[in-house]
């Protein structure tokens, strides 16, 4: 399991940015680095499915297939071709209208490279932190603290 850290994003996001097209090196360095759920025996068939999509050089298929595995709460809201560049929209709601939503929008002269360039933005903006599943609680007291029994309420 690997944890999308601020230098880890901005690698990414800078080596997603300067390459001309993807390659199967720079698919798997985003997979190494951002994916959770990829190498995992729950989502075999969908793991499985990725990694032929790699193998046959369907980036953009593969691309969407991450987003659909790693993110499922997201989803592409647009995709236009635009003086030469792919603008890609990601969601988590697609329904409200666009001054509403929060959506992640990046562009590349490549599709695939749109879509991963908001995937990985996505990860790195709401990639849970590392928590414990169970709540901390902390231990010393404030000064300021006084307990308060309150016997007749109403």
């Amino acid at each position: 399991m690997s944890v999308l850290s601020q230098n880890t994003s901005a690698d990414l996001a800078d080596r997603l940015r300067d390459a001309y097209a993807v390659t199967a090196e720079l698919i798997a360095d985003i997979v190494s680095q951002t994916c959770r759920r990829f190498p995992s025996a729950g989502y075999g068939g969908k793991s499985a499915r990725i990694k032929r999509l790699i193998q046959s050089g369907a980036w953009t298929d593969a691309a969407i297939a991450l987003l659909d595995l790693e993110l499922p709460q997201w989803q592409v809201r647009r995709l236009v071709y635009d003086e030469g560049e792919w603008h890609c929209a990601l969601s988590r709601e697609r329904e409200l209208p666009d001054w509403l939503d929060q959506s992640i929008e990046t562009r590349h002269a490549d599709l695939a490279l749109a879509i991963l360039s908001g995937f990985v933005e996505a990860q790195r903006i709401f990639a849970p932190e590392n928590r414990t599943s169970v709540p901390t609680v902390r231990r010393g007291i404030s000064s300021l603290y006084e307990p308060l029994l309150i016997d007749n309420i109403g």
